[in-house]
């Protein structure tokens, strides 16, 4: 969101304020936003702003893709931690992809990093998408959901 001066005489000075909403971010993000001007020298400007989200749960992805052939074996990790003092717990609360994919959470550093591994089960063929979701015991964020897309054909 952005706020400004919106007539600045020649010579002037205006102030423009540029907000950022964070929710769902973390770690390292860029946003840059275009100032038009009438200013026949310099007409565009943009403005960077550079930022580092410190998440109070780290996920290292959010969306993960599982693809091959018809009996492979295929495996993708998720790592979730957090650097706060209050251990983590997490706990399985849904996942609709029983079945076509298998997941399994290891504690990596008690109450502090995960790994949670998916693994394609070998003979499903086909597109699908699905997601896991884990129920915390942070109130701040009691949930994380991770989003599976999958896509397995037939062997040549």
């Amino acid at each position: 969101m952005a706020q400004f001066d919106r007539t600045i005489p020649p010579g002037g000075e205006g102030k423009i304020t540029l907000k950022i909403k964070t929710k769902g971010y973390q770690g390292e993000i860029r946003k840059r936003a275009k100032v038009h001007t009438n200013d026949p020298r310099k007409n565009v400007e943009v403005l960077t702003i550079r930022a580092f989200v410190k998440a109070l749960i780290y996920v290292s992805h959010k969306y993960i893709r599982l693809r091959g052939l018809k009996g492979q074996e295929v495996t993708k990790t998720v790592r979730v931690s957090t650097e706060e003092d209050k251990p983590l717990k997490l706990e399985p609360n849904a996942f609709n992809l029983s079945g076509k994919v298998a997941y399994r959470i290891e504690e990596v550093e008690a109450g502090r990093e995960f790994r949670i591994h998916f693994t394609s089960i070998p003979d499903t063929v086909g597109i699908y998408r699905g997601f896991l979701k884990l129920k915390t015991n942070y109130p701040e964020r009691p949930e994380i959901i991770i989003w599976i897309k999958a896509k397995f054909q037939k062997g040549a």
